[in-house]
């Protein structure tokens, strides 16, 4: 085993570290204070309702570019397009955010 194997285990190691502290604090400090556990169930649900929205909206053609591409099915299609959608409503939401957000600190 030379140098380069006990890097990447080690990398590996760290890695799943990581993922488990991402699960796990949350939930830690979700237990501390279930209002704030309330309201991530409330920007999930938001989401939710977004991403139900935007598949709604999305169009299930395949063209021959995206077959050629391996779009295979017409629900990959609409998935692709309700992800899209969604990505454009939570940048516009987010947008909006910040302009409310700074003329709101403006006029204090």
């Amino acid at each position: 085993m030379d140098l380069i194997d006990i890097g990447i285990y080690f990398a590996y190691i760290l890695f799943f570290i990581a993922a488990g502290a991402m699960f796990v604090l949350p939930v830690v400090n979700a237990l501390r204070s279930p209002k704030d556990l309330v309201k991530s169930g409330m920007a999930l649900g938001v989401m939710a309702v977004l991403f139900i929205i935007a598949y709604a909206i999305s169009g299930s053609e395949l063209t021959p570019k995206w077959i050629s591409l391996g779009l295979k099915t017409e629900f990959g299609s609409r998935m692709i397009g309700a992800g899209l959608t969604t990505f454009y409503f939570v940048f516009a939401i987010a947008i909006i955010g910040m302009i409310f957000s700074e003329i709101s600190k403006a006029l204090k």
